[in-house]
């Protein structure tokens, strides 16, 4: 990689394509391919994904809550995938949703990122209403006298590593058998919100979140899980794992509206959260999300969560 006039320009890249939505086993292997090639051939990794503006993403089935991880947590497993050697190009999705595949294989491919090669899956789709495909993208790589292969699915138990499959077990709080699809722990790394801090007043302080509309919805109750806070001087680097009890929903017993967020308890934590991130592993589910008639009849039940959690590995 060089830099001129501020500009980054990368020697003969290897670029892998695609979503990388929940950087799944099959999202790996793409990736792990590109990076042989790349130290092959001596190219610098460029990983070329998007991210949303404004909560926009694509539609795919109709439905725009596709993203499985957020875009922090989707990039941090992008560099670990690659094993840290890779640089990550990530225009937003409005930047590039109205180019032709030819402008984008033009301007994003080979302009931005000067492509030796080209990586991708077999079902990825690129351009104007995903109008490229990989015999297109193959044909303009041939032209163009750039490498292309494209990486076969990976399989589990006879079937398909998708992100279809993996967003629907997260849909139905089946989070180990996502997790087993994903070849990584479920996780999000978001903000943390100011809330009414009643968590307090019966001994659960709870770090409140917001999932970004752009990404699956887990199923409403409560899951056991792990939660650790950014260091205050580096806001990408997390420290200790504390067991933590997280709630997926709209909090029937002290809510009167119908906004859905994310509200964990990280179990023996006691520091100042305000103004920094949260990463939230979600490890199993443990009970739906429901209205209890008193305080102390949800303390009761959250003191049984938490028994709960922290037996759980």
């Amino acid at each position: 990689m060089k830099k001129a006039d501020g500009k980054i320009i990368y020697e003969r890249s290897c670029v892998a394509l695609g979503l990388f939505d929940g950087v799944h086993i099959g999202h790996r292997a793409v990736i792990r391919r590109a990076a042989e090639i790349a130290g092959r051939t001596g190219g610098d990794l460029v990983i070329l994904t998007f991210r949303s503006y404004n909560g926009e993403m694509p539609k795919f089935g109709g439905r725009s809550d596709v993203c499985i991880m957020d875009y922090q947590s989707r990039v941090d497993e992008l560099v670990n995938a690659a094993g840290g050697e890779c640089y990550i190009d990530t225009p937003f999705f409005y930047m590039i949703r109205d180019l032709s595949p030819e402008v984008f294989f033009s301007e994003h491919i080979l302009g931005h990122n000067n492509a030796a090669n080209v990586v991708c899956g077999e079902d990825f789709r690129f351009g104007k209403d995903r109008a490229g495909n990989t015999e297109m993208l193959a044909a303009l790589c041939e032209k163009a006298g750039v490498g292309f292969e494209t990486v076969p699915p990976v399989c589990v138990d006879g079937e398909k590593v998708s992100s279809t499959r993996i967003r629907e077990f997260i849909r139905n709080g089946d989070i180990p058998a996502a997790k087993r699809l994903l070849g990584h722990e479920l996780y999000y790394t978001l903000p943390v919100l100011h809330g009414k801090q009643l968590g307090r007043t019966i001994g659960f302080p709870t770090v409140n979140q917001e999932l970004p509309a752009y990404m699956a919805r887990p199923k409403r109750g409560v899951y056991a899980g792990y939660a650790c806070v950014s260091e205050t001087d580096d806001p990408q680097r997390f420290g200790k794992l504390y067991p933590a009890i997280t709630n997926i929903g709209v909090k029937p017993t002290v809510k009167d509206d119908d906004a859905e967020n994310i509200e964990t308890h990280l179990i023996g934590f006691g520091g100042d959260i305000y103004g920094r991130s949260v990463r939230v592993y979600l490890n199993s589910y443990i009970r739906e999300e429901r209205r209890f008639a008193s305080l102390e009849e949800l303390k009761a039940q959250l003191e049984a969560d938490k028994s709960f959690a922290l037996t759980q590995k």
